[in-house]
């Protein structure tokens, strides 16, 4: 299987439980893996058969404008069906990190998904 990736995708979003978080901006960075064949587009030098990285990152960046979840697993969950369906992707993998989540702590937090289609 083919696989396209993007890393350290960073989006602006309001994400949280906490009354202070729900009126600011947070920064999450993503690395996201996703199946597509791209043996076709290979043999025939076609950019048109490729999954457009530029598009795929843009949308993440609309969804998260928009998006104001209280749980990072909701987020992930959200952008995965949605980048599933507008994209036709059979397979993804998902990770979310929230930086600073924990500031008294030297450590990172998130969670990671992993989806096929059904």
């Amino acid at each position: 299987m083919d696989r396209l990736f993007i890393e350290g995708l960073e989006v602006d979003t309001v994400i949280g439980a906490y009354d202070w978080e729900r009126s600011i901006k947070q920064c999450l960075r993503l690395d996201l893996s996703v199946a597509w064949d791209n043996r076709q587009a290979a043999a025939n030098d076609d950019l048109a058969l490729v999954l457009d990285y530029t598009s795929v990152c843009t949308r993440i960046q609309v969804f998260a404008e928009k998006s104001q979840y209280q749980l990072l697993e909701t987020f992930a969950e959200q952008l995965a069906e949605m980048l599933m369906s507008e994209f036709q992707i059979p397979w993804l993998r998902l990770k979310l990190i929230k930086p600073g989540v924990i500031p008294t702590i030297n450590s990172v937090v998130g969670v990671e998904i992993e989806r096929r289609c059904r």
